[in-house]
C-alpha cells in the first residue's frame, strides 16, 4: 500500500473502518499477529529474534478531522460541525463530499457583499457555515446525508514542487504508512505497532491500546505543525519542512523520557540521518496516552513537519518522512 492510497481513504474519528480494514489487511503478511481491539484499534505484533528482552511500542494514528452533519435548513442547506480541531477559515468555499453516497458538496458563507461592518472584522464560526449539495428542501438534503453522518475534504493526494506532497490526511496517515515500513523489517526484540483511533478528539484510542500493551518504550510516528511561514522569526519556527524529522522534547500531552531523548538524538546523530529539535511545547499526541496508563511507558516522538496541518491541502516534505522511517527502524535495530 502507497502513501497515496491512504492519505484519499476517508476516516474521521469515529469513521475510520475503511482505512482500518486496509491497514489490517496490509498488516497481516508482515506480522506474527494481528487483531482489532474494543476501540478499533489495528494491533499488529511481529516477535524479535530472541536476542533481546525489550518489547518497542510504535504508534500511529489513522484517523483524520472531518465533518459531522446534524440537521438542514428548510431551503436545503447542511448544518455541521467540525470533528477535531479545523480552523473555519480554512474551511469557506471548499469542495467536500458527504455521507455513505459521497454527495458531492461545498462549504459556503454568507457573501463578504452580503456581510455586516461587523461580520468583517471577526472570523465566521461553524454556526455561520453551511453545506450546499444543491437540494431544494430539508428532507431532499436530509434523504442521501442524514444526521450523524460524516463530510471530507474533496481533494487527491499530488506530488509537487521539490519533493513536495499535498494531501487532505497526511496527519497521520503518514506515519500509518511508516509504521507499515517497519513491519517489513527483523528484529531482535519484540515490536508492537499500533494503528490507533480517535486521536484528534482527545487521543481516545491509544488510551486503550496503552492498557493492553506490556511494551516498555512507545515512540509515536506523527505529523506536527510547521511555523517556516512567512515573515516568521527563525527562533519561533518551531519546525521547519525539508530539515528532517523532528522530535520533540515535550508537548501539551506529554513530557519525552529524557534518556530515550538522547538515544535517539546521538543514533540520528550516528546514522546521518536529518532530523531537528521540535522548538516549541505545543499540541498533542498519542505519546500522552501511552505515557501515562499500565505501568507507564517510556516516549518519544518524531514527527514530520506539516505546513497547513488539519487542513483540505496540507504540504509536507517526502524527505522527512523518509527520515521519520530511517531513525524509527535504526532504533529498532539498534536496541
Amino acid at each position: 500500500m502507497d502513501l497515496k492510497t491512504l492519505c484519499n481513504m476517508n476516516g474521521a474519528s469515529g469513521d475510520e473502518k475503511a482505512v482500518r480494514n486496509a491497514l489490517l489487511e496490509a498488516a497481516k503478511p508482515l506480522c506474527d499477529s494481528v487483531k482489532i481491539d474494543r476501540m478499533g484499534n489495528v494491533i499488529a505484533f511481529k516477535k524479535g529474534s530472541g536476542k533481546s528482552d525489550r518489547h518497542l511500542l510504535f504508534g500511529a494514528h489513522m484517523d483524520e478531522i472531518g465533518f459531522i452533519i446534524l440537521d438542514a435548513t428548510e431551503d436545503g442547506l447542511l448544518i455541521f460541525r467540525p470533528i477535531g480541531g479545523v480552523d473555519p477559515r480554512v474551511a469557506v468555499s471548499k469542495y467536500v463530499v458527504v455521507g455513505e453516497k459521497q454527495v458531492k458538496g461545498v462549504i459556503g458563507a454568507l457573501a463578504i457583499h452580503l456581510q455586516s461592518a461587523d461580520d468583517r472584522k471577526r472570523v465566521l464560526g461553524f454556526d455561520n457555515l453551511y453545506i450546499d449539495i444543491g437540494a431544494k428542501s430539508k428532507d431532499e438534503a436530509l434523504a442521501d446525508c442524514p444526521p450523524g453522518c460524516f463530510a471530507y475534504y474533496d481533494n487527491d493526494y499530488q506530488e509537487f514542487g521539490d519533493g513536495c506532497v499535498v494531501a487532505k490526511a497526511l496527519d497521520d496517515r503518514l506515519g500509518c504508512w511508516n509504521l507499515l515500513r517497519l513491519l517489513e523489517g527483523n528484529y531482535d526484540c519484540d515490536i508492537t505497532c499500533a494503528f490507533v483511533v480517535q486521536e484528534e478528539v482527545g487521543l481516545r484510542g491509544a488510551t486503550g491500546a496503552a492498557f493492553a500493551s506490556d511494551a516498555d518504550t512507545a515512540i509515536i510516528l506523527e505529523g506536527t505543525t510547521a511555523g517556516d511561514m512567512g515573515d516568521v522569526d527563525k527562533v519561533r519556527r518551531v519546525c521547519e519542512p525539508g530539515l528532517g524529522v523532528c522530535v520533540s522534547f515535550m508537548d501539551n500531552a506529554s513530557l519525552v523520557n529524557r534518556e530515550l531523548y538522547k538515544e535517539i538524538l546521538t543514533l540520528a546523530e550516528e546514522k546521518g540521518i536529518a532530523h531537528q529539535i521540535k522548538r516549541g511545547a505545543t499540541g498533542g499526541n498519542d505519546a500522552g496516552a501511552f505515557q501515562r496508563r499500565r505501568e507507564g511507558k517510556r516516549t518519544c516522538v518524531l514527527s514530520v513537519p506539516c505546513r497547513y496541518i488539519h487542513g483540505p491541502s496540507s504540504v509536507v516534505k517526502l524527505s522527512d518522512i523518509e527520515a521519520q522511517y530511517q531513525l524509527a527502524k535504526a532504533y529498532a535495530e539498534n536496541v
